[in-house]
């Protein structure tokens, strides 16, 4: 029996599933997905449980023709038209006898990722076309799980889009820490397109209202605290923005321009008790019941100086690209996935 599926896929990230598929979650199932952007292939079934990966690095934003064959017991990968993997005497879960109903999940897991043989990061942002599913030779039941995995119309680059309305949040203990004497802590935003308004970025607790925010208003970014004190500067696109947090003030600075915001005496306290309490949070995009119109592209966050993974957020809206933005901010940004 041969079975194959092919795809194109196109994407900026290392780390992630591209595709799922099972006859049975516990005993027969099949997984192909990116780790350092090269593929990796993870399958478990009555003759093989393997992980393997082989092949060239796909992460870097040009689309590349993959497909995977199952010919009699062997099990065929091949990029680009090149045969970068063959695996003999296994039976995975694509070549059924009877031909039993595959699962197949795009960019997801329809188990747990403990599940997995060597534990990723599922979520994959990516585009796919040209897509064809076990040349509907066996019964199929086709699931988009994540929103990441999208057809794109738009050319993008590396960085990560937030459409309007979409956040995240880390929390302050999983980031790095603020140094200690004197009492330091330091936020770069690599800000490339904005649009609208509404929140960038907050620091707070998800009960109240945010400590101190950015926001986008009329292609300013404003900054102010809950104390009241407020301060805006024009934005410029692709020029990072940086926060500074000290005991005796904050500093906004956009080069060549800075801004310096003085807290009252008694919110450096309120400050430092952010980063003790478990619910200390850093926000980004709109918050919680907000309305917002603003969309952005940052080519990177960094805490402290170390840049931080939107795929380790303790949590995010879904449609929010990861590691790709749209080349401009247009009608034809596709932001619904």
């Amino acid at each position: 029996m041969r079975t194959s599926s092919s795809f194109e896929l196109r994407t900026w990230d290392p780390e992630g599933v591209i595709f799922y598929g099972d006859t049975n979650p516990q005993k027969d199932w099949f997984v192909l997905g990116l780790r350092d952007g090269r593929p990796e292939i993870q399958m478990h079934n009555h003759l093989a449980q393997l992980t393997v990966g082989a092949g060239p690095r796909l992460d870097d934003g040009k689309w590349h023709q993959v497909e995977v064959k199952v010919i009699g017991d062997s099990l065929l990968l091949s990029v680009d038209g090149e045969e970068v993997l063959c695996l003999r005497q296994v039976s995975g879960p694509l070549a059924g006898k009877v031909q039993p109903v595959v699962r197949i999940a795009l960019g997801g897991l329809l188990f747990p990722v403990s599940s997995l043989r060597l534990p990723l990061v599922p979520t994959l942002d990516g585009c796919l076309r040209r897509e064809n599913w076990l040349d509907q030779q066996a019964q199929t039941s086709v699931s988009a799980l994540t929103r990441s995995l999208r057809s794109c119309a738009a050319e993008s680059q590396p960085g990560t889009f937030f459409p309007p309305g979409t956040r995240a949040e880390f929390s302050l203990q999983d980031i790095p820490q603020p140094h200690a004497e004197p009492w330091a802590f330091s936020l770069d935003l690599g800000l490339q397109l904005a649009a609208g308004s509404g929140h960038l970025l907050a620091l707070g607790t998800p009960e109240n209202p945010p400590w101190l925010s950015l926001q986008l208003q009329d292609q300013k970014v404003v900054l102010s605290s809950v104390s009241g004190p407020q301060l805006d500067l024009p934005l410029v696109s692709g020029t990072p923005l940086q926060l500074k947090l000290g005991e005796s003030g904050v500093v906004l600075s956009q080069r060549p321009k800075k801004e310096i915001l003085a807290l009252p005496l008694l919110d450096p306290a309120s400050l430092l008790n952010l980063w003790v309490q478990p619910q200390g949070r850093l926000f980004l995009g709109a918050l919680p019941g907000e309305a917002s119109s603003a969309s952005f592209c940052l080519d990177g966050l960094w805490a402290q100086g170390q840049k931080l993974d939107m795929d380790r957020a303790l949590s995010r809206s879904q449609n929010i690209w990861t590691h790709s933005c749209p080349q401009s901010l247009g009608n034809d940004t596709d932001s619904t996935h």
